[in-house]
């Protein structure tokens, strides 16, 4: 018997910080995000916004408007930080490097392309947590003749 599972989208993310206010100043200068600070009855937790309302985020033109899409890859024992992670589009990922590093954290080697996706490159941010950044590659993909 084949079931037939509906899609189920990815709505938020989450990391851990250890300082609440220097993890707000770096996400904010690298990347523009804004934040609302949750107090004690709901874990000191801080909300980001990380785009417009009604705005399109830096993403291929055939994805899914509001998607958070993602993949897996095959763990290997001798590659480096190996850990889930949240990969953020940006426009020029050059400039986002320079902010990243301005804000206090630290870019991990210089970006690789990725053919038909885009340039790639991990950072660490401020409390440790390795992420990613990503320029996509804006081009619609190719036609099949």
């Amino acid at each position: 018997m084949i079931t037939t599972v509906p899609i189920c989208s990815v709505v938020h993310f989450e990391m851990p910080y250890k300082d609440r206010q220097r993890a707000a100043r770096f996400y904010a200068a690298a990347f523009g995000w804004t934040h609302q600070m949750l107090g004690p009855e709901m874990g000191d937790y801080m909300l980001v916004s990380t785009a417009l309302p009604g705005a399109r985020p830096p993403m291929p033109p055939h994805a899914a408007l509001g998607s958070i899409n993602g993949g897996l890859f095959p763990f290997k024992p001798d590659w480096p930080m190996q850990h889930p992670s949240v990969v953020i589009g940006v426009d020029d990922i050059r400039a986002a490097m320079q902010r990243v590093k301005a804000a206090g954290g630290e870019v991990m080697g210089e970006p690789m392309a990725i053919p038909g996706v885009g340039e790639y490159v991990v950072f660490c941010d401020t409390e440790g947590n390795h992420n990613s950044m990503m320029q996509p590659d804006m081009s619609p993909p190719a036609c099949k003749t």
